[in-house]
Parts: C-alpha cells; sequence; structure tokens
C-alpha cells in the first residue's frame, strides 16, 4: 500500500512540474457510518464527511481537490451509498485511485466505487432520485441495532401506515413535511416509491423520490409512525399538503435510523 501512495504521489508530482496530463471526471461512491460526523457537507465547528474525504483526497493527490457531492445528508445520517465526483489527473488509473483512497480514509467511510464520467457530469444536478431507509426495530434492547436504528416497544399497524405512504406518493408541496430551517423556497417534491414494510428483524421505511427537503425523510417516518400507533389519522398527508403546516404532522425522528440508501442517475 505504501507504494501504491508513493507512485499515485510521483505522478501527481509529475502533473505539477509539466502539466502534460488532462483531467478525467470521477464518479466515487461511498458508504459510512455518520455516528460521529456533521453531515456531509463542511462546517467550521464540526468534522464532516466532506472535510475528511478531502483531507484524504489530498494525501492521495498531493494538492487540494474540489469535492461535490450528491447531497447534504444531516448529522449522524448514514449512507450505503453517497456519491461524489471530482477533477484529476487522467494518469491516474481508477482502481489504483480507489485503493490509495481507501487506504488514507478511516474506517467508518469507504470507496465503494469509482468510475470515470463524462466531463458534464454533476454528482448533484445530474442525479434523478434518491432512495432513502428509515430503520426501526422492535422488542427489548439490542446494543447492535441501536447504532443504527430507532427501538420501538411494540409494532404499530403496517396497514394504516401504508396508506399514509401511498398518499404520499407523487407530486405533492412538501413544505408541512420539512424543517422551518430549509433553505430553498420551491417546496414541490415528486416522491415515486413509498412503503413500510419488515425485512430481516427489522421495519423499514423506504422513500424514492427526486429531491428531499431538510428533515423531511425523517419528518414522514415520524408521521408515518404516529399514524400506525393512532396518534394521527390516516389523512394526515392530504391535511398537511392543503395547509402546508408542521405541526398537523408527526415528529422529526433521531437521524441514527437514517440511511441514503441509493443515488440513482
Amino acid at each position: 500500500m505504501r507504494f501504491l501512495l508513493r507512485l499515485l504521489f510521483q505522478i501527481s508530482i509529475l502533473t505539477v512540474l509539466f502539466g502534460v496530463f488532462d483531467l478525467k471526471r470521477l464518479l466515487i461512491k461511498i458508504a459510512f457510518d455518520g455516528t460521529h460526523y456533521h453531515g456531509w457537507q463542511y462546517q467550521p465547528n464540526g468534522v464532516t464527511i466532506q472535510e475528511t474525504v478531502q483531507n484524504s483526497l489530498r494525501k492521495v493527490l498531493n494538492k487540494s481537490t474540489s469535492v461535490t457531492g450528491c447531497s447534504r445528508t444531516d448529522a449522524g445520517v448514514h449512507a450505503t451509498q453517497f456519491c461524489f465526483h471530482i477533477d484529476c489527473d487522467d494518469t491516474i488509473p481508477d482502481t489504483a485511485f480507489k485503493l490509495g483512497l481507501n487506504s488514507c480514509l478511516p474506517n467508518d467511510i469507504a470507496v465503494i466505487d469509482c468510475k470515470e464520467v463524462n466531463s458534464d457530469f454533476h454528482a448533484r444536478y445530474s442525479c434523478k432520485s434518491k432512495r432513502y431507509i428509515y430503520k426501526f426495530y422492535i422488542g427489548g434492547r439490542d446494543p447492535f441495532k441501536d447504532r443504527y436504528a430507532l427501538r420501538l416497544l411494540a409494532k404499530p399497524d403496517l396497514v394504516l401506515m401504508n396508506k399514509f405512504c401511498s398518499a404520499v406518493v407523487g407530486t405533492h408541496d412538501f413544505k408541512g413535511f420539512s424543517s422551518s430551517r430549509r433553505t430553498v423556497d420551491d417546496t414541490v417534491r415528486t416522491v415515486f416509491d413509498c412503503s413500510v414494510y419488515f425485512k430481516e428483524n427489522l421495519l423499514l421505511f423506504d422513500i424514492t423520490a427526486n429531491g428531499f427537503l431538510y428533515n423531511m425523510v425523517r419528518i414522514l417516518a415520524g408521521t408515518a409512525l404516529e399514524i400506525g400507533y393512532g396518534k394521527l389519522p390516516v389523512d394526515t398527508a392530504e391535511k398537511v399538503f392543503v395547509n402546508g403546516d408542521r405541526s398537523l404532522g408527526g415528529e422529526t425522528l433521531v437521524a441514527k435510523g437514517l440511511f441514503l440508501e441509493q443515488v440513482n442517475y
């Protein structure tokens, strides 16, 4: 591994000295445990995934590199698949780059794929949809599940929860299902699929959309859960869409159960 890093370093030095190499755009897919991070985007008051990735890239490329992510994630949110793009020297083989970057990243971040894409590709704006999953587990406290899922004391009514999920599918104004701290004016989004189901002893809230507002998934999952427990009416989605009133929905669930599962281009 030291030889690989030394080779990548030498390639970078040659590029700086002679400037003879073109740039290529790489799409890099990573997975990460977000427990100890303040989300993806760089922040001055906390360690983020973006900052950690950029620091590791600096070791591999021997220079600072701009990193463009597919999305922002909240503090504590995890990702099975998160995508970003960079521009780097076209002399560096993709496989060697992946191995080199993985050797510099901490154990809670891993590169799972790396490939060259067209120069006009954009990790954020070329994205067609994203899929998020919120995870619950039911029963006695489990320290291994508790890190990545929210514990429930009783099983909610999945029929009621899925009625809510069906109402969420389509193009709607999700203003009432987002935090007031959102930074965008356009609050209309299209949900392609939404459902609740059991898999491997976990209860999953699974949603795919063309985009998400700040805290949107955690609020939708919290609303579905309260409907499943009979705390909110099953027609809550319709009421929130009409009124845009955040207070009509459920609570914002904690971040630890949320995973960015898939990014589609």
